[in-house]
């Protein structure tokens, strides 16, 4: 049976969960969580957590799901060993790193691939059980065939999100919070600048990239019977009554009972919910907003959920074994679903003066278990005639064999496991510290038309045989690669264009996901990490060697300095000139507010900032792209750390591409032909937190 699992944002929203029949509770520590402004546990909060949780059978995964830098991995192992001691199920991780080093400090860990690590093909989980984890917990956007088919995959547990909010983006592909803040989503601080206004059109007050919650709870069944191992609620942030609420109405779905929809809209939601991705709906109707109404609607809802969690939800039954014999002492024992068993020896038994005992009097006295998660199974009495047993006996046996049965319980469920600290180090690559190559990424062939191969390492092209067919007129097959596609829902067909390409003598993949790695060692095809993989230390650069990944782009999250200090195993690219991809969204909000028709090529926040929208249809999703233009050809001195610079173009002509291949070449400083806002991104600034 599928799991419920709930979000544990605090101990308060844990008790709540689990008091209305969560399976599963999941949490993060105060560090390393991709919900860093949720209450979140301290390492005794932690313990007394996984105790009350394995207690009652209830499993607990633990967050530790941001990516890290180089100086946080001491820290990040430091975590680890805390999770290994307490005993949590399951630790939810999306960098590599974290990986490298559970398998160098505790190797019995279960490891979760977190939804930030934006996996959903079967490439994707394939790469996810070659790391070492167990599950995968799949992108949020996607449709009910596509869940099917990856259920049936070996060796890989898959795991649902099934009611709360929806970003914008695909969970693992946000730096909008990032690069307009510095407070960044994959390292647990998101400032939800999608939730205020934006429109399409410049000068009105819409929330254009504003999502409603989603709730796919009456397709809980369907998709426990697909495969389905966890069913997973989002929302660490929200309060108990969430939590509870929206447990209670799980459970209950997943069961084929009725729940209240209403009630659980009431609670939270924005503007309704919507089940889009899931049915391939997706547009206008998905998109809304959370009022003062909903506000004050919330707030007049929460006592009467108070009810749901205020008693124990039952989730043991005790079978029970009592003997009343003459001359003995009282000998009862309980044991539970697991054979887990308890024994308790009481007085020796006396004759009655009034009435004897009997078993409807056990059952009475022994199956007052109302503040208790046990329920009375079945009992089985051996009672001598005439004897009497006092009810305070009765009463203490009872709480003496649930408080033993609770114990060995927490012990039956623990999942604690060795650790050993042994950080791995790196063994870096010399590295000549000279004049990184320039690498290009076009959308178009037409924007090479004018570049001199010997200038570019690598121009990297749409998976497009057209496109690639007029690259190769003008440049030589080994120095053209091509560029994967962000976003995916029909893998097969993607790997058949690969073959072509390989066909036609290309050699080189940029892999903008995991799953690519997967697919380039099928076709011995040349990996090459992108920005999108989102690596930001060492551990992360040792373990994409392991996978035959040639060389990588370093996240745009790092500082210029964070990346010079870096002690990369393979040789590392920085993103130099473009508009950073600052959202990676399957439902474009151009579409979803005027249509393709009148598409207006951008989208503007509330101080009238534009964002350009990079469309790709065809392949079922679009980027909202920085309104800055991002330039470091004046900055060269600064990246001599790196081997090569990545170069970005959008809608760029082929004169503008030669002169931004031109300033890079003599490090000149960089100019703008639109009236753009030249930005250094994080480089310099860096992020906050």
């Amino acid at each position: 049976m599928a799991e419920i699992l709930s979000p544990a944002g605090g101990p308060e929203q844990l008790f709540a969960a689990v008091q209305s029949g969560a399976d599963a509770v999941y949490l993060g520590l105060k560090r390393f969580s991709a919900r860093g402004s949720a209450v979140n546990f301290d390492e005794q909060q932690l313990k007394e957590a996984v105790s009350f949780c394995h207690q009652r059978g209830v499993k607990v995964y633990a967050a530790v799901n941001t990516i890290l830098f180089d100086g946080e991995l001491a820290d990040c192992a430091e975590t680890l060993r805390i999770l290994c001691e307490t005993g949590v199920d399951a630790a939810i991780v999306q960098d590599p790193a974290v990986a490298e080093l559970s398998q160098s400090c505790c190797p019995e860990l279960e490891l979760h691939a977190s939804t930030q690590m934006t996996l959903h093909t079967a490439a994707g989980c394939e790469f996810a059980r070659r790391l070492g984890y167990t599950r995968t917990v799949l992108s949020r956007e996607l449709p009910a065939d596509v869940i099917k088919e990856l259920c049936k995959l070996q060796n890989m547990e898959i795991e649902v999100f099934v009611h709360g909010a929806l970003c914008m983006s695909v969970s693992g592909q946000c730096l909008m919070s990032a690069v307009v803040g510095g407070r960044s989503a994959n390292r647990g601080i998101c400032a939800q600048p999608c939730r205020l206004p934006c429109s399409v059109k410049k000068g009105r007050q819409d929330h254009a990239l504003s999502l409603k919650d989603m709730s796919i709870l009456r397709e809980l069944p369907e998709l426990a019977e697909f495969g389905v191992d966890s069913l997973k609620i989002e929302g660490r942030m929200k309060r108990p009554e969430y939590a509870a609420l929206s447990a209670n109405c799980a459970k209950k779905a997943l069961a084929g009972e009725d729940y209240d929809e209403r009630l659980l809209a009431d609670v939270f939601s924005r503007g309704g919910f919507t089940d889009g991705y899931l049915k391939r709906r997706t547009g206008a109707e998905m998109f809304g907003t959370r009022t003062a109404e909903d506000a004050k609607t919330a707030a007049a809802a929460y006592p009467a959920i108070h009810e749901l969690y205020r008693r124990e939800y039952k989730r043991a039954r005790l079978n029970i074994a009592a003997e009343v014999r003459r001359g003995k002492p009282l000998h009862i024992t309980a044991m539970d679903e697991n054979g887990l068993q308890a024994e308790f020896i009481g007085k020796v038994s006396e004759q009655a003066r009034n009435k004897p005992c009997d078993e409807a009097f056990l059952r009475k006295q022994l199956g007052k278990l109302g503040d208790t998660y046990f329920e009375l199974g079945d009992m089985h009495c051996e009672i001598d005639d005439g004897l009497a047993v006092a009810a305070g006996e009765l009463n203490a046996a009872r709480r003496e064999l649930c408080e033993k049965l609770s114990a060995l319980r927490e012990e039956h469920f623990s999942r604690r496991v060795d650790f050993v600290l042994n950080i791995p180090k790196p063994e870096p690559r010399e590295r000549d510290f000279g004049e990184p190559r320039l690498r290009v990424n076009v959308c178009k062939a037409e924007q090479l038309a004018m570049l001199d191969p010997e200038d570019i390492e690598i121009a990297w092209l749409p998976l497009d045989m057209n496109e690639i067919k007029k690259a190769a007129e003008r440049f030589p097959a080994e120095k053209l690669g091509v560029a994967m596609p962000r976003f995916t829902l029909d893998e097969n067909s993607q790997t058949a264009l690969l073959e072509q390409a390989k066909h036609a003598h290309i050699k080189h993949i940029l892999c903008t996901n995991y799953a690519h790695i997967i697919t380039a060692q099928k076709l011995g095809l040349t990996p090459h990490g992108a920005a999108g993989l989102n690596i930001a230390n060492s551990l992360a650069l040792k373990k994409l060697r392991e996978f035959g990944v040639a060389d990588a782009v370093i996240s745009p999250e790092m500082k210029a300095s964070q990346i010079s200090a870096l002690a990369p195993e393979i040789p590392i690219g920085a993103e130099g000139y473009g508009r950073l991809p600052l959202m990676l969204t399957v439902n474009c909000p151009i579409r979803a507010a005027v249509g393709c028709k009148k598409c207006t090529g951008a989208v503007y926040d509330r101080t009238g900032r534009r964002f350009p929208i990079k469309c790709s249809k065809r392949l079922g999703y679009t980027e909202l792209l920085n309104s800055d233009l991002l330039c470091i050809s004046d900055k060269m001195a600064d990246f001599r750390a790196v081997d090569f610079v990545q170069i970005e173009l959008f809608d760029e002509s082929a004169e503008r591409a030669a002169e931004v291949i031109s300033m890079f070449k003599y490090q000149k400083q960089c100019t703008a032909i639109n009236g753009e806002t030249i930005t250094r991104g994080l480089y310099y600034r860096g992020l906050k937190g």
